[in-house]
Parts: structure tokens; C-alpha cells; sequence
């Protein structure tokens, strides 16, 4: 499969679009001056136990306060607790923690507010952006992402990410990674890790490190509550997730962003950064990719797959809802068991895509077209988990209930995106309501008396649409038209023209020339 990476930088932000085999498959928007990102780090302080929720609410140093139930303390509370102290001090063990003595783990089962009190400073990291009118969520188990690794201070353990399946290559890297990760430090080995050097996957530990160190030494010098360690920017960890070795081009048409992304890249994958491109065409970087015509065929409360199938979309609070349609589907089937199952497999693959184009988080409720034969329900069930396996987000899916009902659940980390596709009516300008034609009438006499008596013209040609010309030559001889020939002492000549708006009209002499009112 083609990859391709198109960033736009626009007036409201940055825009990232992942395209697919020439197809839109993911669209992330970096906004300026965005409070909270997943992997921020926070020193803030407990403002609120909720005995009732066993969970707090954390002073983050904004109106929106974090919200950590007892569970999202993390095991390393205590070990991170007894670090906060230390790298409050100054202590400088704190930041190799080589002579860390790591505390027990915290119990599994317990109250909020045996381990902590209201005003208490505490480390915690987002680990999901506010929603609506909820706060971001965050947790105490500290961790940070780099493009090969992931690491875990206060552990020691290895993990290797599950997408790795042959045990030779897994064992491999587990050995790498023993062979060069400091104490006290535990690591996950992500999935583009497979086939890396010792070399690439040191360098992306030391890289994290220096993170680590970096946090260390704001600790001693910030108050809470304060950011001490910002996540990337959006572009940045966009293309530290998704970058794998099958794409083929990054382009970019801002030449400062230009220069970051290459020096991302060289930092994350040396040798490839030949494959950021600047784009320098006149026509927008999103119309020549065909980005901005998937988005307004993507986004919408309707939309349409090429067979004449559709789709409802409907988002509310607590979910999102899903309604498959055939609409004009034109395939030829053996029946109607057999039609249901095309159309399903169909939307199936669309819907797949929408969960990751739109990242819809929380509860999916899918009403697929009835099926009979169980057979056809579990080919439908097996084509959505095929089609999920490339979503990054954790997911659940279950099976058709007896109802017809798929139910997935996915990760959910921050608003689902969402663009807005409809034009204003050049009409009502979004209003829903027009001017009276009388009013409309009204705007033309005005010009034309204006023409006529301030500017001296002696003969004009008016066009506008067929309705208000009809209205304004009705009766001839007493037509509105004939009324203001006389009374401004004025030829005036009447065309009607379709491609005119309703509200729209136009003066022009007699030889074609348009006079600009």
C-alpha cells in the first residue's frame, strides 16, 4: 500500500491529511494555542476528593480541571511520588534514577484519600483531551512516546509490542533493548521498531532520556500548577506514529514547516528525509492531492459510497450512530439475502474508514440491512475486524446481534473531527428566509432612479431572474417597467437570464457594458 503525508498549513492551523492509495484515511488538525495534548505532562496540585467517585479533580492551572479516578493513580504511584520530592529538591539522582530505589506497588484496591490529600502536588499525564463540557482525563503513570520505544520510568520491564509475531525477531529485540536501557526505566518496543539497528533504537532511547532530564530540571524551578513537559506538536507526533518505511512522500507547503518535518525525519528514520517534499505550485496543496474533494465527500451527515449505497451519521453525546442504506444500489444479486450482504460488506469498508477519518471515539453503533444466514452476519463481522486491523486506536467489536446492531467501542482520546460541508444559501444567506419581492423591486426602482437622475443615463438594459422580470413587465402598458420609463424619463430595456439569483439583478448600457453600482 502507497502512503503519502500532505500538510497544509492554513490560516486556523495545520492541516494533516494521510492518504491511502491516492484515498483520504486520516485528517488531523493542529490548532494554535491548543491548551491540552495527550502526553502533556502536568505539576499539578489535588483541588477536589470525590469519596462517592473513589476519584479527584486536579489543578492543572486552567478552568478545566483533570479528572483521576483512584485506578488511573498507576502501580508506581508511590515510586512517583517519593521522585516528585527528590526532583523538587534538586536532588540530581532523580534524573538517571540509577540509585532510585523503587518503591512498592501501590494496591489495586483502595481510597483516593488514603494516598492523597486536597493540596497535594502530584505528577499526572493527560491521556484524553476534554470533551464537550468534561475536563481532560489523566493518569499517574508517567510515560514517554518516541517513534521506536516507549518509555516507562519506575519499571524495568520489557514489552514488545503484539503486532510483532515471529518470536525470533521479538527475542531480538528484547535483547537490543536490554542490552542498552538504563535502570529503573522500563520499555515497550513499538511495531515500526521491527528490523531496526542497536544504533536507530539507542538513539530514540537517548532522545527520550533527554526528555526525561529535561522535565527533571523544571521541577525544581516551576510552582504548581504548570505544564513540565509538552507532547509534541501535532505534526510532529502525527508523523511519529504513522511513519513507516512503505511511504512514499511527505508533502509540505509551508517552508518553515518544511524545515521541521525534514528535521523530524532525519531524527526519527536517518537517510530518508529525501522523502519530505516542498510544494510550491500555486493551486492549494489540498485541491491538488484531491484532499479538500474527499472531505466534502467524507464529512456530512450523509455520505454516499460510488454504488448508490449510503450512510446516516448521526453524533450525540454518549455516541455515534450509524444507518446503512442501499439506496440505488445497481450490483446484481441472487436475492435479497445475497444483495444485503454486498451492500453491508460495502458500508462495512466505508465505516472503517470513517471511524479513523472522523476519529469517532467512545460507543459506534452500526445498523447494518438485516441477514438471515449466520454465515452472511459472520463474514460481515470478519471483513470489519480485517478492515480495523489498520486503525491505531484501541477498538472492540462485537458481533450483529439478533437486532441487526454491530457495536464497536474505540479509544477515545479527543472530539471526534468534524468539518462543516454545507454552503450558505446565496439566497437567505444561511438564514432560511428570503426578501420579499416587492423589497427586491424596491432595490432596482432605487438604482434606476439613481442612474437616471444623478448620472444622467438615457437608456438601460436591467437583467435579472425570470420571476422578478415577469413581475416587473406584468400588464405592459401598466407594468412597473412602463411606470418608470415615464416617470424617470428613461428607455429601459428587460432581460431575463436563469443563471441570475433570485435576489440578483444587474444595469448595463445598451452596447453590453455593465455599470458598477
Amino acid at each position: 500500500m502507497e502512503k503519502e503525508l500532505i500538510i497544509s498549513r492554513q490560516d486556523d492551523g495545520v492541516q494533516i491529511a494521510l492518504l491511502e492509495d491516492k484515498r483520504l484515511a486520516e485528517l488531523h488538525k493542529e490548532q494554535p494555542g491548543g491548551q491540552y495534548a495527550v502526553g502533556d505532562i502536568y505539576f499539578g496540585r489535588v483541588k477536589k476528593i470525590m469519596q462517592g467517585l473513589n476519584a479527584a479533580f486536579i489543578d492543572l492551572g486552567s478552568d478545566k480541571e483533570g479528572f483521576m479516578h483512584y485506578l488511573d493513580l498507576g502501580r508506581s504511584y508511590l515510586s512517583v511520588a517519593k521522585y516528585l520530592k527528590l526532583a523538587m529538591n534538586g536532588d540530581k539522582g532523580a534524573r538517571t534514577l540509577a540509585n532510585f530505589k523503587v518503591e512498592p506497588m501501590l494496591e489495586k484496591v483502595g481510597n483516593f484519600d488514603d494516598v492523597l490529600k486536597v493540596g497535594q502536588p502530584i505528577l499526572v499525564q493527560v491521556t484524553k483531551e476534554p470533551i464537550s463540557t468534561k475536563g481532560p482525563k489523566v493518569t499517574g503513570d508517567i510515560s514517554l512516546a518516541g517513534h521506536y520505544l516507549v518509555l516507562e520510568p519506575f519499571s524495568n520491564k520489557i514489552s514488545i509490542s503484539q503486532k510483532i509475531r515471529g518470536n525470533e525477531e521479538r527475542n531480538r529485540l528484547k535483547r537490543l533493548v536490554q542490552s542498552i536501557k538504563p535502570q529503573n526505566f522500563g520499555v515497550i518496543v513499538r511495531t515500526v521498531a521491527e528490523g531496526r539497528s542497536v544504533a536507530e533504537l539507542d538513539a530514540d532511547l537517548r532522545h527520550l532520556l533527554d526528555c526525561w532530564e529535561r522535565m527533571t530540571d523544571q521541577l525544581k524551578k516551576v510552582s504548581a500548577p504548570a505544564k513540565v513537559h509538552a507532547e509534541l506538536d501535532t505534526t510532529t507526533a502525527v508523523i511519529r506514529d504513522v511513519l513507516t518505511d512503505d511511504f512514499s512522500s511527505i508533502y509540505v507547503d509551508d517552508a518553515k514547516l518544511y524545515e521541521e518535518v525534514r528535521g523530524a525525519i532525519k531524527r526519527m528514520q536517518p537517510g530518508t528525509e529525501e522523502i519530505v517534499k516542498h510544494y510550491k505550485m500555486d493551486t492549494p496543496i489540498f485541491e491538488q492531492f484531491g484532499v479538500q474533494r474527499d472531505i466534502r465527500r467524507a464529512f456530512g451527515r450523509i455520505v454516499t459510497i460510488r454504488s448508490g449505497v449510503y450512510l446516516y451519521i448521526e453524533h450525540t453525546e454518549a455516541m455515534h450512530v450509524i444507518d446503512v442504506n442501499s439506496g440505488n444500489h445497481m450490483k446484481a444479486g441472487t436475492g435479497q439475502e445475497d444483495t444485503a450482504l454486498q451492500v453491508n460488506i460495502e458500508s462495512g469498508i466505508e465505516i472503517a474508514r470513517q471511524l479513523r477519518l472522523r476519529d469517532m471515539g467512545g460507543i459506534v453503533i452500526i445498523d447494518f440491512i438485516d441477514m438471515e444466514k449466520a454465515e452472511n452476519r459472520k463474514k460481515l463481522f470478519d471483513v470489519m475486524t480485517e478492515e480495523m486491523k489498520r486503525d491505531k486506536a484501541r477498538h472492540t467489536i462485537l458481533p450483529l446481534s439478533k437486532f441487526g446492531l454491530m457495536q464497536i467501542t474505540r479509544q477515545r482520546v479527543r472530539p471526534a473531527m468534524e468539518f462543516d460541508v454545507q454552503e450558505k444559501c446565496p439566497m437567505c444567506d444561511g438564514t432560511g428566509h428570503i426578501k420579499q419581492s416587492i423589497v427586491i423591486v424596491d432595490e432596482i426602482e432605487a438604482s434606476l432612479r439613481h442612474l437616471a437622475t444623478a448620472q444622467g443615463e438615457k437608456s438601460l438594459v436591467l437583467t435579472t431572474h425570470p420571476y422578478i422580470a415577469a413581475y416587473i413587465t406584468r400588464g405592459w402598458i401598466h407594468s412597473l417597467r412602463h411606470r418608470w420609463m415615464k416617470q424617470y424619463r428613461v428607455r429601459l430595456a428587460v432581460h431575463e437570464s436563469e443563471q441570475m439569483g433570485l435576489l440578483e439583478f444587474k444595469f448595463s448600457h445598451t452596447n453590453g457594458d455593465e455599470i458598477q453600482m
